[in-house]
């Protein structure tokens, strides 16, 4: 038999104290969930906001933002000014060497002219196989050599004074040094790519013996000089500018104004124009028109060389020797305006 009342009879219900029994949850209820930082282990924390979508990815809580390094931007490259008035220095050298060895040229006095020009084919061979590095380096650089060698004897000794010659020797030596790097292993996994600095080695060099064919024609010397002085003083001009006042910066990795580029233009242009009215067969107008298109040409040779030597250093190659790169451009600008003034004499003189 149980007893008809129960054990807490007697006690009053407002009683402070709790009831006997084990501690823990009352039967029937489930415990209360827990709500503060400190819960059990393996327990998620309470998100702090709401997800966001990122772009081409999973959601991103702006708390997980904090935990990712911001992009660090490279510096810019800093104007050196002795460099500058060192590659102007060069440039006009330069310049006046192939304007005073034109002169030296004759009916049938071509050789001595042949060989600046040759000197400074060798020059351009040296500063951009060094610069831009080919794979078979030596196997380019001699090709380099004998597609020169061969443009300017063709360029003396053909019976008509042509630029077929030298396409030929430029064909020929383009094809012999993309061969020289199929035949080797390791070269051939990198022939596609380095088949744009071949040609500009090659091309380059040929273009100088434009200058050879260019003074065999009627008024070619004249040309020669009118061009090839515009070219050197917009060259001359660019770079001093660059010293004194290289604004405004036309890209952080190239340290080149735009100033430079504008005035070396027409102050070569002013050049050329004034030449014009002293040279027999030339007038200022005629002048200007050939010597501005060589001038523009050189300038811009010369700062399209300055990016391509920005991206090699920003695609992680290491910079190669300092004399070589520094000499590219001027080299680079007379290669290019050789044929331009070439073109000029011919269509518009």
């Amino acid at each position: 038999m149980f007893p008809s009342t129960s054990r807490d009879s007697g006690r009053e219900p407002w009683a402070d104290e709790p009831p006997p029994g084990p501690s823990g949850p009352a039967r029937g209820y489930p415990p209360a969930p827990r709500t503060g930082p400190g819960g059990e282990e393996g327990e998620r924390p309470e998100r702090k906001g709401p997800r966001r979508l990122r772009k081409g990815g999973p959601g991103r809580r702006p708390d997980d933002e904090s935990d990712e390094a911001p992009e660090e931007e490279a510096p810019p490259v800093p104007f050196r000014r002795p460099l500058a008035l060192t590659v102007a220095g060069f440039a006009a050298l330069l310049g006046v060497g192939l304007v005073l060895g034109a002169q030296t040229s004759g009916p049938g006095h071509r050789l001595p002219f042949a060989v600046i020009i040759f000197g400074v084919q060798m020059l351009y061979v040296l500063a951009w196989t060094m610069a831009m590095r080919p794979p078979a380096l030596l196997v380019v650089a001699l090709v380099s050599v004998g597609a020169a060698t061969i443009a300017d004897v063709a360029a003396v000794r053909s019976d008509i004074a042509g630029l077929a010659p030298l396409g030929y020797a430029a064909a020929a030596g383009l094809l012999l040094g993309v061969l020289g790097q199929l035949v080797r292993r390791v070269d051939r996994a990198r022939v596609t790519e380095s088949l744009g600095g071949t040609l500009l080695i090659v091309v380059g060099v040929v273009a100088f013996g434009t200058l050879i064919v260019l003074s065999r024609i009627p008024k070619g010397t004249q040309a020669i000089t009118v061009c090839l002085t515009a070219a050197g003083v917009a060259l001359l001009v660019a770079r001093l500018t660059d010293a004194v006042a290289p604004w405004p910066r036309l890209a952080p990795q190239v340290p080149r104004g735009a100033a430079g580029v504008v005035a070396g233009a027409m102050l070569g242009t002013l050049t050329s124009a004034v030449l014009g009215s002293y040279l027999v067969g030339f007038t200022p107008t005629s002048a200007a028109l050939v010597g501005v298109v060589t001038a523009a040409t050189a300038v811009l040779a010369d700062l399209a060389v300055g990016y391509a030597e920005a991206g090699r250093l920003m695609a992680g190659e290491p910079p190669t020797m300092w004399v070589a790169r520094h000499m590219q451009g001027p080299l680079g600008g007379f290669a290019l305006a050789a044929p331009a003034a070439y073109a000029m004499c011919v269509l518009f003189l």
